[in-house]
């Protein structure tokens, strides 16, 4: 079994890939990666290394006054003929309409698509080289979430998060100097993206056990690697110290390129995201503003952590498990779903008719195998969750939000994320274990005196 752990950026990215025991060939598409003090001067040399002549440079108001304007100077110094689009909006969304905006400017002149940005310019990127056929690439601007090297864009299509799998960016350049002076909500943002992996870890493995979904231990541990590089750099993100941040910024790449060998999500998220995918559609549902998806799943890594403090002192009861699968009532659970999700419950009720979560027979198979591991459940979550209180000082000393009262997230809509979280996707989390065991009235009410 490969050793990434171990591996250099480079070695992580060779072309060639590398065979695994878990029967995959992992292979990141990145042809050029950069990271450090004052790379953004080699983004010329990177369109050479990618082989293209002519990007279309995507930013939006602010990630242009944050480097796109440099990096149009920089172009236009190396005589490198390239195309301009700012998304137009004070704070835009990664949504069917700036995927719109970006494809109706663009130029077919073009052969390759240039994000200057983080998460969101970076997953329209994504989204439009894929359909445009063109290879993309990214200058970064905050070291804000773990997607720059992923081969998935988190996206809001018909008011819904969704993970769209296209094609990952051909190269990276990710300039510490800017990085390091990105808003402080975005240096937390990326912190609280980093910390979940925590939580991804141990429910891809309960996953795994309860469910036999596909597993690999040499990109679980490769992401704890990248969760110990940035931990011991999380100290330096409150002093802005480039060094600091460009661990952190090098943690989250490693982190996709896990989820790009993996092919799926599930080695970088877990409940902590749905918690925060959950408030995001609320809001959207509402027409209100949200946070930023790295603060949320901060905080709902905080959550998730209390919740499994408390898994630890249940006792599993096949009875009342088999009597909850019993009692279940689909007309009841639609009614739910249609209460907490508004507008796009009728998506949610599609979901489940294609993947039948809520099946009984599916149900005994998985309550038997949770009741079968109950041990080793366990001894995963021993394994791989830190101790509690290192975590929640860490990410304290930085000043970030630790509460959902803390960006305005009632206790209610934390309540109903929490009960809807299974519902969004056929994706085995620990809310879900818990609708197995009959228990997740009593979890939600536990999560009322948080």
């Amino acid at each position: 079994m490969p050793d990434f752990a171990k591996m250099s950026l480079e070695e992580l990215v060779r072309a060639e890939g590398y065979d695994c025991e878990c029967g995959k060939h992992h292979v990141c598409e990145l042809k050029f990666l950069k990271i450090g003090r004052g790379v953004i001067a080699q983004t010329p040399d990177m369109i050479e290394a990618l082989g293209k002549k002519k990007p279309f440079v995507v930013c939006d108001n602010n990630t242009y006054a944050v480097a796109g304007k440099k990096v149009d100077e920089i172009l236009t110094a190396a005589k490198v003929d390239h195309v301009m689009y700012i998304v137009p909006g004070e704070r835009i969304a990664p949504s069917e309409w700036e995927t719109g905006s970006i494809v109706m400017h663009f130029d077919p002149s073009c052969d390759m698509i240039l994000a200057v940005g983080s998460g969101v310019i970076n997953d329209l990127c994504k989204v439009v080289g894929h359909a445009t056929g063109r290879v993309t690439a990214v200058v970064g601007t905050a070291p804000s979430m773990d997607g720059y090297a992923s081969n998935s864009s988190s996206m809001e299509v018909n008011h819904v998060k969704v993970s769209l799998y296209n094609h990952g960016p051909m190269g990276i350049l990710l300039d510490s100097e800017i990085l390091a002076q990105a808003p402080m909500r975005m240096l937390w943002a990326g912190l609280g993206d980093m910390v979940a992996k925590y939580i991804a870890i141990c429910e891809w493995r309960i996953s795994h056990l309860v469910t036999g979904e596909y597993y690999c231990e040499a990109i679980a541990e490769l992401m704890r690697s990248a969760l110990r590089k940035m931990m011991a750099a999380a100290d330096g993100i409150a002093k802005r110290d480039p060094d600091a941040i460009q661990s952190i910024a090098e943690g989250l790449v490693i982190a996709g390129i896990g989820m790009a060998y993996a092919e799926i999500s599930r080695p970088a998220s877990g409940l902590e995201h749905y918690f925060s995918h959950m408030w995001e559609m609320m809001a959207l549902e509402r027409n209100q503003p949200y946070d930023l998806h790295g603060i949320q799943v901060g905080i709902g890594t905080i959550l998730t952590m209390k919740i499994y403090q408390k898994i630890l002192t249940i006792k599993p009861d096949r009875k009342r498990a088999e009597d909850h699968m019993k009692a279940f009532d689909p007309q009841q659970w639609e009614a739910q779903v249609r209460r907490i999700f508004g507008k796009t419950a009728g998506q949610i009720i599609e979901i489940e008719a294609k993947c039948g979560k809520n099946d009984s027979a599916k149900h005994a198979v998985r309550l038997n195998n949770i009741l079968n591991n109950w041990d080793k459940i366990i001894e995963i979550i021993h394994e791989e969750l830190p101790d509690y209180d290192y975590l929640y000082d860490t990410m304290a000393k930085t000043g970030m939000p630790m509460t959902p009262a803390e960006i305005n997230v009632p206790l209610q809509d934390v309540v109903d994320a929490f009960v809807g979280a299974r519902d969004i996707r056929d994706k085995y989390l620990s809310c879900s274990f818990l609708w197995d065991l009959g228990l997740t009235d009593e979890f939600a009410e536990y999560i009322r005196t948080l």
